[in-house]
């Protein structure tokens, strides 16, 4: 699982890590929240309302969670046998997905400062009342990544941290 606060490039890592390794198969997380411009179209599934919460009472999620206002939510899984599954989510389901599975490996992925995600925000085209509650949202996650033993991972350059955090499954899968 890659999880980290919003702005800090889980996105791109997750795209560059199953660019790279062909074993990783990545969980398209859905959502209510609007399609950011310029954000790639399977960057989630967008839904409505109406369609994620019949998906809930489906049982259609191996997580989900609200988020200022918007829902989100990682649908069961269904990678292939011969690849492993990467999780693109937040701390909140992080959590979840390792109560039920003790042994996954759980990257938390963080800016280098505080002022750095704040810009990285800015720059994705989040207005500045989401960037206040996405930093205040970003040191509780980073408290409670630290209650789950999360291995923290500092995206200062894009190309170090995808290839430490390639290095890190390669260590999880040779174990």
């Amino acid at each position: 699982m890659v999880s980290g606060p919003g702005g800090v490039g889980k996105g791109t890592i997750a795209r560059l890590l199953v660019e790279r390794d062909g074993r990783l198969w990545l969980s398209r997380s859905w959502t209510t929240r609007p399609q950011r411009p310029g954000e790639p179209d399977d960057a989630y599934v967008f839904v409505d309302h109406d369609t994620f919460r019949s998906h809930i009472e489906a049982d259609g999620f191996l997580e989900w969670a609200e988020f200022h206002g918007n829902l989100y939510g990682t649908p069961w899984p269904d990678a292939p046998d011969d690849r492993d599954l990467l999780l693109e989510i937040d701390v909140q389901g992080a959590r979840s997905v390792a109560e039920r599975d003790p042994a996954a490996l759980l990257i938390f992925v963080d800016s280098p400062t505080r002022s750095d995600q704040a810009e990285r925000l800015r720059q994705r085209g989040d207005p500045e009342d989401a960037v206040r509650r996405r930093l205040a949202e970003g040191d509780r996650e980073r408290s409670r990544a630290a209650d789950l033993a999360a291995i923290e991972v500092i995206n200062d350059d894009l190309a170090r941290t995808v290839e430490e955090i390639a290095s890190l499954i390669e260590a999880r899968r040779g174990a």
